[in-house]
């Protein structure tokens, strides 16, 4: 079962704006991702001045920042709309159409105007009224506004490096936050020209870091951020992406290095959030909670504000905690109502705490406008679990959807092995997913790619190799009642009753709503070995 999970964090993290710094949002790490995550909805808000270090937040306080929530897009509910009737119409498309679909869903996601990794820009831009565009911009709210303003003074200026690269990051930040990877070709194209015009531009080098971190290619996109940090050792966006790769490539121990080392050199919320959760990680979820209050105890503009009480919402609902979950993500939405990630954290806690039609309400208002992987996956496990009159096919209608974005991201250059193990052991193709899983681990060991190879192997009856990946993905402490759930099942199926039977009773102290059917399978197993 994948709620609980994270899916990789990388595709939807913020990288602070090219040339600025940031207090902004979005460093939760791998999530889910994602997804979700886990996420990872916004664009990242703009911080002003230089932000207080880890130590002066637990201490005095972090100044303020100038964080202003995005305003709503007409044509992003014109697209998702049209994304749903596509998928109204899964059930038929979902095996031998999917390729199809893939091209149905780009249209959807970006109003037909880029499709399947189209690098060409709309001819149609507004006149730049200025020589040059500020790359605070990017925190503005309005990308589709900075991108086209980027466009128009590139069409008359184009060889200035640095605005190809700011260009290029808009893009990224274009993908993540609508959850359309069609856009990666267009940042790719983009930070190409940048680099060809300045080899050594150290803002194309650390966008290129979070092209590459979007595109789960993380061995690249520490190379990047290395090098750019030799141009700039002061570089935000690389300090943040080689902290993300780090972790994505399940080397803690650095990551905990490169916190530290970002927190002297550009200290605020991104590193802030980025240090949490290398702690939660490793299983300090007091020092994890710790740092995000005191950041929340000190923030004054929405977007931090949003971002992480969100985040406690995300740690409290891990540890079981859903009062104090909902009281987090209530008053993230307070900040910012249309904050996406407190909406469906929202969801996920009310599901937990037995209030499923409002979770199932709150989950389809979030998939709506960002039809992504986790979310889709989650609502369908509601309707599954509510069992009602046709939910068996809205399920199978979410599942679609996630095999056709998956389809998508893989056009436009994203390595979605990770993404198709978690979705498909439960809701597609066994087999699609173990050899997934087993492409993933062969790039990166971490917590969650063993988790995701061992429950592969489970699903396909190989319980035997599945044991040792399944104990690896708890062995760091990290506190994740999903990965004990499959733990236990394996360990059950292995023979080994005591072990399994205490995994599985873990997983529903620490969090008893992890998951609508994963927690009720927990709890058979439990009756059904006793």
């Amino acid at each position: 079962m994948t709620a609980g999970w994270r899916w990789p964090i990388a595709q939807f993290l913020p990288q602070p704006p090219a040339g600025g710094t940031s207090s902004a949002p979005y460093g939760a790490l791998d999530v889910p991702p994602p997804f979700t995550g886990a996420a990872r909805t916004h664009p990242i808000p703009h911080g002003a001045g230089r932000a207080a270090s880890r130590e002066q937040l637990l201490g005095e306080g972090m100044a303020p920042g100038t964080n202003d929530k995005q305003p709503a897009e007409t044509k992003d509910d014109e697209r998702v709309t049209a994304l749903r009737r596509f998928a109204a119409a899964g059930r038929n498309w979902r095996r031998a159409r999917l390729a199809g679909s893939a091209v149905l869903m780009a249209i959807a996601l970006t109003g037909g105007a880029i499709a399947l990794g189209a690098a060409r820009d709309g001819a149609a831009a507004p006149v730049a009224t200025s020589s040059a565009v500020d790359p605070a911009l990017l925190a503005s709210g309005d990308l589709a506004t900075t991108i086209a303003s980027l466009q128009a003074h590139l069409r008359t200026q184009p060889k200035d490096s640095d605005s190809w690269a700011t260009l290029g990051l808009a893009y990224v930040e274009q993908a993540r936050t609508k959850g359309d990877p069609s856009r990666y070709p267009q940042a790719e194209k983009s930070l190409k020209r940048a680099l060809q015009i300045t080899p050594d531009n150290d803002q194309a080098l650390a966008a290129e870091a979070a092209l590459a971190a979007a595109r789960h290619e993380f061995a690249q996109a520490l190379t990047y951020a290395d090098q750019a940090l030799k141009q700039n050792p002061y570089s935000a966006n690389a300090l943040s992406s080689r902290i993300d790769a780090l972790v994505e490539l399940g080397r803690y121990d650095e990551a905990s290095k490169a916190a530290d080392l970002a927190d002297q050199r550009k200290p605020g919320v991104p590193v802030f959030t980025r240090y949490a959760y290398v702690r939660e990680l490793r299983g300090d979820v007091k020092g994890a909670q710790r740092v995000l209050q005191q950041a929340l105890s000190t923030a004054t503009s929405k977007g931090d504000t949003s971002y992480v009480a969100a985040q406690l919402g995300l740690l409290a609902w891990n540890q079981g905690d859903y009062k104090s979950a909902l009281d987090y993500y209530a008053r993230a939405l307070a900040a910012d109502e249309n904050y996406l990630p407190a909406l469906e954290g929202r969801a996920r806690a009310q599901a937990a705490s037995g209030d499923r039609a409002d979770a199932i309400k709150g989950m389809e208002l979030v998939v709506s406008r960002y039809p992504l992987p986790q979310p889709l996956v989650e609502l369908g496990e509601l309707y599954e679990d509510r069992n009602a009159k046709g939910d068996k096919e809205k399920a199978e209608d979410q599942y679609a959807l996630v095999e056709a974005w998956i389809a998508l991201a893989r056009a436009n250059g994203v390595n979605a092995d990770l993404d198709t193990a978690l979705a498909a052991a439960d809701h597609g193709n066994k087999a699609e997913a173990l050899k997934a899983a087993r492409a993933e681990w062969a790039r990166r060991h971490t917590v969650h790619t063993a988790d995701a190879l061992a429950w592969a192997l489970h699903v396909n009856g190989k319980d035997k190799e599945a044991l040792p990946y399944a104990r690896q993905a708890t062995a760091t402490g990290y506190h994740n009642a999903s990965f004990l759930y499959h733990q236990g099942m394996i360990e059950l199926a292995n023979g080994e009753k005591a072990a399994g039977r205490a995994a599985l009773t873990k997983a529903l102290k620490l969090n008893p709503g992890f998951s609508p059917l994963g927690a009720r399978t927990a709890r058979k197993a439990l009756e059904d070995s006793k």
